[in-house]
């Protein structure tokens, strides 16, 4: 199989290359250090023999954010050390910022070209490899296999779409899950779905997401709620009555045409409704401020550094790494790539924790039994279009009781389901032993 796939990798990245070559340039910062994406990575000391090096493989912000307690969990062990990679410009630049000081070494995930791989595999020489969600790189995978190393995949998760596509192929999918020594699933039905694609049954558990044990911080008191909102725009008088606001979380195309929709029918009811856009990818700036001309309401950008004015109806957030922070000010969010044309879904469960009631789209298929926990726990709504969403979100503004009892329903649910880092941590750790 490996053969094969060597055959078919080049032609296919040739295809796709320009594609992928103008999206990193639109993103900007995939120069930076763009040579261990060609397995270039900067050449480490052999482990000590009382260590055991682990390369960990996070792709892009969400999962470098979710694994730090992992990889606290794996250290508490002073015979671990981690090389860190990940795959996105945004990524790279997050890990360097939380965990520079807290890992061996951090990189960019080499292209998955047998010449690249085994560059990469030559100068960072792991006794251990980690994989997080749905990363599962064929050539890493042999190289892990030929060098006799352990492998384990993390928070694995199996989306309707991925699900369909593997059993298409299910030859291939059975001996790719299959080089795996360990799988950790988020979900019991990522756990069912992996197995009915040919994972070991015996060595793939569910232990569900290590998403739950990311710190979510200090709850806002109301000083920290009241400076936020003036830092935003949204700032009210204290005799005055808080306005309405209403987070997209991680929007995605469409999205924020619908909120402004549904922000028009709120604010026409007599709310004074603020919007909170947090897009997914800041570079989709330039399209969301075109359509935020096209309307009438006070607006900012906050990625441009202005002054912000003292009354805003809609504030831009397109920065990165702050949406933790942002949440905490809304009274109801939104949870993006979850509304027609969009399918996937975000993730919805920081806004969970931190006591956020959740409205979502039907299209929450990459946190399948998450969406569906949340709303059986009582924490979340679905709509099944954007007129439900509309009626869903006015039934809520004007319901506060019911967003507090959403809100604590959220915070006892996440809660509940905290743990999987350090249950995943020993398993690996005992494995080395």
């Amino acid at each position: 199989m490996i053969w094969f796939y060597r055959l078919l990798y080049l032609p296919t990245l040739l295809v796709v290359l320009p594609y992928y070559g103008w999206r990193m340039w639109r993103r900007g910062g995939y120069a930076k250090d763009f040579q261990h994406r060609l397995g270039r990575f900067r050449r480490l000391s052999p482990p000590a023999p009382n260590k055991k090096r682990i390369w960990l493989q996070a792709v892009s912000v969400g999962e470098i954010l979710a694994i730090g307690p992992l990889i606290q969990a794996l250290q508490a062990d002073d015979t671990v050390e981690i090389v860190l990679t990940t795959t996105t410009s945004t990524g790279y630049a997050e890990a360097k910022k939380c965990y520079k000081d807290h890992v061996y070494s951090i990189g960019v995930f080499p292209l998955d070209f047998w010449l690249f791989s085994r560059l990469a595999w030559q100068r960072i020489q792991p006794d251990v490899i980690i994989m997080t969600e749905s990363e599962l790189w064929p050539e890493h995978l042999y190289r892990a296999r030929i060098n006799r190393i352990p492998t384990f995949l993390i928070n694995a998760r199996i989306s309707d779409r991925s699900f369909k596509r593997y059993q298409k192929i299910p030859g291939f999918a059975k001996r790719l899950l299959q080089k795996l020594d360990c799988i950790f699933a988020a979900s019991d039905l990522d756990q069912a779905r992996l197995i009915e694609l040919g994972a070991k049954a015996d060595t793939t558990l569910s232990t569900g997401s290590i998403k739950f044990d990311v710190t979510l911080g200090t709850p806002f008191d109301q000083v920290a709620h009241t400076t936020l909102c003036e830092e935003l725009g949204f700032g009210y008088q204290a005799e005055q009555e808080p306005p309405f606001i209403l987070l997209g979380s991680s929007t995605w195309p469409g999205e924020e045409a619908a909120l402004l929709r549904i922000q028009a029918s709120l604010i026409a009811t007599g709310f004074d409704c603020r919007l909170l856009l947090v897009p997914r990818h800041a570079e989709r700036a330039p399209e969301i401020t075109r359509l935020l001309n096209q309307q009438p309401l006070i607006w900012h950008q906050r990625s441009q550094n202005t002054a912000t004015p003292n009354r805003v109806n809609i504030q831009l957030a397109d920065t990165t790494g702050e949406l933790a922070r942002l949440t905490q000010v809304a009274d109801l969010a939104f949870i993006g790539k979850s509304l027609e044309p969009n399918t996937g879904g975000q993730t919805p469960i920081e806004a969970a924790g931190i006591g956020i009631p959740i409205v979502m789209g039907p299209n929450m298929t990459n946190f399948k039994a998450v969406a569906k926990s949340l709303v059986q726990s009582g924490a979340a709504l679905s709509a099944i279009d954007e007129n439900h969403l509309k009626a869903l979100v006015l039934d809520l503004a004007k319901d506060s009781m019911a967003r507090t009892a959403m809100s604590q329903a959220g915070r006892d649910w996440h809660g509940n389901n905290k743990g999987s880092s350090a249950r995943i941590a020993q398993s690996i750790l005992a494995a080395l032993n």
